[in-house]
């Protein structure tokens, strides 16, 4: 099976940075097989996908993070990061890392047809 961890949540002011890391284990896991993305959910909002990353390391951000968020990867120890400058109150959220085997994330929330989920790390950002 696979696991998904995310650390690095916490309370941050307006303007400040926040790197969230997402650990994944399980024998069958590689990251050349499974699709990598970052989503998050706010209060009343619907859960939304942010940043990606394919087997390939091809990445790809939403329009409302871009030039502010970054997702990489570190396939030595299955981790994926997501780097997040430049925060806004708006970005107040519960982050998820998810995983997808192939490279297919479908466009229909709340799942965007992801194979695994992590329990989400909290994201408060202060005016």
């Amino acid at each position: 099976q696979v696991q998904l961890v995310e650390s690095g949540g916490g309370l941050v002011q307006a303007g400040g940075s926040l790197r969230l890391s997402c650990v994944a284990s399980g024998r069958t896991f590689s990251f050349n097989t499974h699709t990598m993305a970052w989503f998050r959910q706010a209060p009343g909002k619907e859960r939304e996908l942010l940043a990606m990353v394919t087997s390939g390391g091809t990445t790809a951000h939403a329009d409302s993070v871009k030039g502010r968020f970054t997702i990489s990867r570190d396939a030595a120890v299955n981790k994926v990061d997501l780097q997040m400058n430049s925060l806004k109150p708006e970005d107040t959220a519960v982050y998820y890392c998810a995983a997808v085997k192939g490279g297919v994330v479908v466009q229909t929330p709340p799942n965007y047809g992801m194979d695994y989920w992590g329990k989400g790390t909290l994201v408060t950002v202060s005016s």
